[in-house]
């Protein structure tokens, strides 16, 4: 364990068929000094509930996939602590590097840390159009330019991710997230980490679920064109 340790700290992971991640992903989790490690299965096929139990989390079981940002708010209605530390399941062994996301938003530098990877990986078969269009939209719609749109790594306090529901139930989750954090007129702080991830190739099943990926961006920055509520309407 750290020297240093978190009041109130739950990492919330959003896993569907991870069975080959999910164990590594949560023992690294858990050297973090937080309070709470929750996977939340989306419907996985693969035995991802039982692996990341093995490896010491707590599980809460989707009875079908719902999507990603449907798991992680299913997810945080069984969050009770101050802090969600939100990470990806197929980090493996590098999730142990997530701790300054927490520290930023726990000593007031901001009100949403997100992880940028640092680490040079092989190249992926796309063409970072999912990325492009997420950093564009963000510009655009708030004057941000942000180097990691996409990154599911990031620290938030629970209360506030509360106030900004709802949020887009698929992989507009972290677009439609960073476009309400802004327009409330909050900080976030990206932070480069030694991170590492699952890398896309050019397999169909792939191609298929950039281009859903994609879909779901540019239907995000439609709908969240304007705030919807202002930011004393949700008390922050």
């Amino acid at each position: 364990m750290n020297e240093f340790s978190f009041p109130s700290t739950c990492v919330l992971i959003p896993a569907y068929n991870e069975a080959q991640n999910i164990g590594n992903t949560v023992r690294a989790a858990r050297e973090l000094p937080v309070t709470d490690v929750l996977v939340v299965d989306d419907g996985s096929k693969d035995g991802t509930a039982a692996f990341a139990e093995e490896a010491g989390a707590r599980v809460l079981r989707l009875p079908y996939n719902l999507g990603k940002g449907a798991a992680i708010q299913a997810g945080l209605r069984q969050v009770t602590s101050e802090v969600v530390l939100l990470l990806d399941a197929d980090l493996g062994h590098s999730a142990r590097y997530a701790a300054p996301l927490v520290l930023s938003v726990l000593s007031g530098r901001s009100d949403m840390a997100v992880a940028v990877f640092s680490c040079r990986q092989r190249r992926g078969g796309g063409l970072g159009l999912a990325v492009g269009l997420a950093r564009w939209g963000i510009l655009v719609l708030t004057g941000r330019l942000l180097r990691a749109p996409l990154s599911g790594q990031r620290a938030i306090r629970s209360d506030t991710l509360r106030r900004l529901l709802p949020l887009p139930r698929d992989f507009g989750f972290e677009v439609g997230l960073t476009l309400r954090v802004l327009q409330a007129g909050l900080e976030i702080e990206e932070i480069p980490l030694p991170l590492l991830h699952r890398v896309t190739g050019r397999s169909p099943r792939e191609i298929w679920h950039r281009s859903r990926q994609f879909y779901h961006i540019g239907r995000v920055l439609l709908t969240y064109r304007k705030p919807v509520r202002r930011l004393e309407e949700i008390g922050i």
